[in-house]
């Protein structure tokens, strides 16, 4: 049998970093709520990436509605604790991971132990999750803790990072007071100004932001993972272009189309303030 080599397994980093970045990401850690469909990948990537610890955390359970999009999700795995299933699948790539493991989820009881020491928090949160998303963002921003959410939209992927002292996550999506289903749609068009998935969605009846429900794909979570490990790589080693919120990113590979977003104010923005109204209206918010 043959024994484990950390710097033999990511040697094949080295040269995009160097072999003292190599060293750096072994010593950090990452914290990641949800694992999802882009949570699972994210987790796996930043393994593959070399970093050394994680602290990881999902209540839900694989189902077959998961197989499209979720690395973790088989028949084998149906029924079974996301979080477990996915920290054997880390340990596989590299047994040395310190992994802390948030079986319940990110609630306000854990949500310390679960940042603890943590320097980044990668969100992978479901869409929908916005008690749990707004709590984390603003434990993060009291920690400075650096904070990075990277949406599967269609078949492509919005960035939005949350540095500290720059925008908070509540100053830019404008969440206080407003219903879930108007959360829905500022976390939508927050994430995504320029709505680059809208022109080929198939289906409009499959999605409904009152019930909660809307497709996904697994190409958008891929994406997501290569977008959010590269955000974390420079936050981590200190190097490289940073965008920060206001400013965001969306690639839809099926348009072929990249747009560079700005969005002073964020949700408070006048043209976002239209774009939501119009929305709200067709939506019946």
């Amino acid at each position: 049998m043959r024994t484990f080599n950390y710097e033999v397994a990511f040697s094949r980093n080295l040269g995009w970093v160097t072999e003292k970045e190599q060293k750096v990401l072994r010593g950090k850690r990452v914290a990641i709520a949800g694992l999802g469909g882009v949570g699972g990948v994210h987790f796996l990537t930043l393994v593959r990436l070399g970093i050394g610890a994680f602290s990881i955390a999902d209540s839900d359970r694989f189902d077959l509605a998961n197989f499209n999009r979720q690395v973790g999700a088989t028949m084998r795995t149906l029924g079974q604790s996301k979080v477990e299933v996915l920290a054997a699948m880390a340990r596989e790539i590299n047994p040395e991971l310190e992994i802390r493991t948030f079986e319940e989820g990110v609630t306000s009881e854990n949500l310390a132990a679960f940042l603890e020491s943590a320097d980044v928090y990668l969100d992978a949160l479901d869409f929908f999750a916005f008690a749990a998303r707004e709590q984390t963002f603003a434990a993060c921003s009291a920690k400075d803790i650096p904070a990075v959410t990277v949406a599967p939209l269609g078949m492509g992927a919005a960035l939005l990072n949350f540095i500290p002292g720059r925008m908070t996550f509540e100053q830019y999506f404008r969440f206080r007071g407003a219903s879930d289903a108007e959360k829905a749609l500022r976390f939508l068009l927050g994430l995504s100004p320029a709505m680059l998935q809208r022109r080929y969605l198939a289906d409009f009846s499959r999605v409904n932001l009152r019930e909660q429900r809307g497709p996904s794909t697994i190409m958008a979570c891929q994406l997501c993972a290569g977008v959010g490990a590269t955000e974390v790589l420079k936050l981590l080693l200190g190097r490289g272009p940073l965008l920060a919120a206001p400013w965001g990113l969306h690639f839809d590979a099926y348009t072929y189309r990249l747009a560079r977003t700005w969005r002073p104010w964020g949700n408070a923005n006048p043209l976002q303030r239209v774009a939501l109204a119009i929305a709200k209206r067709q939506l019946g918010i």
